[in-house]
């Protein structure tokens, strides 16, 4: 499964970040060892359902360590027997992608 999940914490430091508590929960994924990608909005991570569920639940409280409420948004995509997700949806994006062009250029 992939999921993409969001924790956010209400206490900002006193420039308004979150970047520290955020840095905490992605500190928590990265020791998982469970393949992730980190943008600017989302954090995806894959394995198995138990894996990382406890992987995300472990990095709430480790927000909530430091922020008296926490938000939490999650998608997942629950697809059994399916593993290297992370980078495969990508790559059949851009081979439909490269498809396009070829065919829009006459190749």
């Amino acid at each position: 499964m992939i999921v993409a999940f969001s924790i956010s914490p209400t206490a900002a430091d006193e420039s308004g970040s979150v970047a520290e508590s955020v840095a905490a929960a992605v500190q928590v994924v990265r020791d998982s060892g469970l393949p992730y990608e980190l943008n600017s909005m989302f954090t995806n991570l894959e394995g198995e359902w138990d894996e990382v569920m406890g992987v995300v639940k472990a990095a709430v409280e480790a927000v909530a360590a430091t922020s008296p409420r926490v938000g939490l948004v999650l998608k997942a995509d629950i697809r059994p027997g399916y593993e290297g997700q992370l980078q495969a949806k990508v790559e059949r994006v851009e081979q439909a992608l490269a498809a396009r062009d070829d065919s829009s250029t006459g190749r």
